[in-house]
C-alpha cells in the first residue's frame, strides 16, 4: 500500500511486522507533505521469539520488492522484530537489506537507539508493550548498545493486534509510573511499534522531565533522514523538534 502527496517526493519503503499494515497514520501527520510511504507487510502474529523466526526470511525479499517498486531508503519496523536476538542481528539486518537493494536502509531498533544517544540518554527507563521474555531480551539489546537500564516493565501483551487497542491516557500513565521507579534516569524509552505514542511525547517529557524516545515516531524520524528530508516536527516532544 503507498501512500503520500506529490509523486516527486521521495518514497520510504516500510517493512512491517503485520500483514496488511497501512502506512503509520503518526508517519502521515509527520511527514506526508515531504515523504511517500509503501509498506510491506511480513504477516507477524505473535510478539514472541517463535513469532519474530517465523517471518525473519521474508525480511530481505521484501526488501527487495520495496526496491523495484521505486522506494528510495528502507525502513525496517518492529522493536523486538530487531532487537531480539542481539545488537549483532540487528546489524546483519540492515547489512543484508543493503546489500540485496543497494539502498540506505535502518531498523526500529536502530532508530530508538540513535534517538536515546542524541538526546544524552544513558541511563534509562524503559515502559514496553511486551511479556517478560521479549523484555528480557530488549535489556540485552540495550546493554549491548551502552545503556545502562534502571527500570523496565511490559505491558505483556502477545498478540500482534493488542497493542493497538491501548488507550493513550493509560499508555502515559504506565510509562510515567515506570519512570516513577527509577527518578534517576536520564531519559525514557516506550517500546513496541504498535504502540501509538506520538501524541503523548511532549506530555511525557513535561511528567518526567526527560527526554521520551519512542518505537513507531522515532523510526520514521531516522528513515526520513535516510531520504536526507529535513526530519523536523514541533509539538511531539524534544527529538523530532531537534
Amino acid at each position: 500500500m503507498s501512500m503520500g502527496t506529490a509523486a516527486t517526493n521521495p518514497l520510504l519503503g516500510l517493512i512491517a511486522p503485520p500483514a496488511d499494515y497501512p502506512v503509520p497514520d503518526e508517519g502521515l501527520v509527520m511527514y506526508s507533505s515531504k515523504v511517500r510511504f509503501n509498506v510491506f507487510g511480513l504477516g507477524l502474529k505473535t510478539m514472541t521469539p517463535e513469532g519474530y523466526d517465523s517471518v525473519i526470511d521474508k525480511i530481505v525479499p521484501g526488501a527487495q520488492k520495496l526496491a523495484k517498486e521505486g522506494a528510495n531508503a528502507i525502513l525496517l519496523m518492529g522493536t523486538s522484530l530487531t532487537f531480539y536476538r542481539g545488537a549483532a542481528f540487528n546489524e546483519k539486518l540492515t547489512n543484508d537489506i543493503q546489500k540485496t537493494t543497494g539502498l540506505r536502509a535502518t531498523t526500529m531498533s536502530t532508530a530508538v537507539v540513535e534517538g536515546l544517544k542524541a538526546m544524552g540518554g544513558r541511563r534509562i527507563a524503559v515502559a514496553t508493550a511486551y511479556n517478560e521474555e521479549v523484555n528480557r531480551r530488549l535489556n540485552t539489546f540495550l546493554h549491548e548498545a551502552g545503556f545502562e537500564v534502571l527500570a523496565m516493565k511490559g505491558l505483556g501483551l502477545e498478540a500482534i493486534g493488542d497493542p493497538g487497542k491501548v488507550t493513550q491516557g493509560d499508555l502515559e500513565d504506565f510509562s510515567a509510573k515506570v519512570f516513577a521507579t527509577a527518578p534517576k534516569a536520564d531519559a525514557m524509552l516506550v517500546s513496541c511499534g504498535g504502540l501509538r505514542t506520538l501524541e503523548i511525547l511532549a506530555p511525557l517529557e513535561k511528567r518526567t522531565n526527560v527526554p521520551v524516545v519512542s518505537s513507531t515516531p522515532h523510526a520514521l524520524w531516522a528513515g526520513v533522514r535516510l531520504l536526507g528530508v529535513n526530519s523536523r516536527v514541533s509539538g511531539y516532544g524534544k527529538l523530532l523538534a531537534n
